[in-house]
């Protein structure tokens, strides 16, 4: 069943009202009519029209007026409206076209030309608002299939920058665990942190596990020996951030990026005394200093081959013994502030 038109006619004489929609006259048109521009706005207050037959000599509010409140109208700008006038003046009709009328018909009317006139632009306007919709349903299956396709390359990051870590973990002597508890403490300490956003926290959390993906480089006689490095195994060692940034710098992924940031930068320390580039202060990138705590509290708090297991206490005051120096000022306060949060992340089997 074909969906009927809603028209409304607005003139200041009721007899050009009621010839208009006698010529009109059609099963498929609804009319609705107004006597001024002031009772036409309350008619479009709370009904909408698929076109407007607008008169534009009208006392008090005229048509051009009309027409102008009705275009600055979000809910009312697309409704075509064609201007009715006794005086047939070009510069009328520049006005009326200027405003954003479709058409023109003059007084008095010729039945054919006023009724082919209303048909062609209520066909165009129903096509447009069809097209307007199969346009947004365009939009939201696109964006509908975008993000599932974001998704499901995000999980396959995800899954990659896990399998990469533990083989990472397992080939460096670590544990696989240490790196997801690094990834659970940054997250924490970047929540708490309180200026980043939930993407930013996001991609700490995803990134954070490469943070020593350079290790893989690094020989394993250094990696697993049992005892202090000597200055020169110390110097080799210190090389893995730059390794780490030219195994990830490459990627275009914005996440593999951060990645590779926080893999540069986790060593550089806060007074400039850190490696591989001795940045200092906020010149290290808030994401290197979050995971450059998590890092060393995990790394404390648990037995490695070269080092006993430390309490939870002793690592906490490490790391606040060195906030200004080793450790950003600010995050070492929130550290502070949420020690039990902490503990509990680090003490989780």
């Amino acid at each position: 069943m074909q969906k009927k038109f809603d028209i409304l006619v607005v003139d200041d004489v009721s007899e050009n009202i009621k010839i208009a929609i006698g010529i009109l006259k059609n099963e498929n048109y609804n009319f609705s009519y107004a006597l001024s521009g002031k009772s036409a706005i309350e008619i479009l207050k709370t009904k909408r029209f698929d076109l407007i037959l607008l008169d534009v000599m009208m006392p008090e509010i005229d048509g051009f007026t009309l027409c102008k409140m009705i275009k600055k109208t979000p809910a009312l700008k697309e409704i075509p409206i064609i201007f009715v006038t006794a005086v047939a003046d070009i510069k009328y009709m520049q006005e009326g076209f200027k405003l954003g009328a479709v058409d023109y018909v003059t007084k008095p009317y010729h039945s054919i030309e006023l009724r082919a006139r209303v048909a062609n632009h209520l066909e165009l306007y129903r096509y447009r608002k069809e097209l307007s919709c199969h346009n947004k349903e365009l939009v939201r299956d696109m964006q509908h299939e975008r993000d599932q396709h974001l998704a499901q390359l995000e999980l396959a990051q995800k899954e990659i920058i896990y399998i990469l870590s533990e083989i990472m973990a397992s080939d460096s002597g670590e544990t696989a665990e240490h790196v997801k508890r690094v990834a659970n403490i940054s997250k924490e300490l970047a929540q708490l942190e309180g200026h980043l956003t939930y993407e930013e926290i996001h991609t700490i959390y995803l990134a954070a596990p490469l943070h020593d993906i350079g290790k893989v480089v690094i020989d394993n006689s250094i990696l697993h020996k049992n005892a202090k490095l000597t200055e020169e195994e110390f110097q080799v060692m210190k090389k893995h951030p730059d390794y780490a940034l030219n195994i990830l710098s490459k990627s275009k992924s914005e996440l593999i990026k951060a990645a590779a940031v926080i893999a540069h930068e986790h060593h550089e320390n806060w007074d400039g005394s850190g490696y591989p580039k001795g940045l200092k202060g906020e010149d290290i990138h808030i994401y290197g200093r979050i995971v450059a705590i998590a890092d060393v509290l995990d790394a404390l708090t648990h037995k490695r081959s070269y080092k006993e297991q430390w309490s939870f206490e002793k690592a906490a005051r490490y790391i606040l013994d060195l906030s200004g120096t080793k450790f950003d000022p600010n995050l070492v306060k929130v550290f502070e502030e949420n020690l039990e949060v902490f503990k509990e992340i680090v003490e989780k089997e």
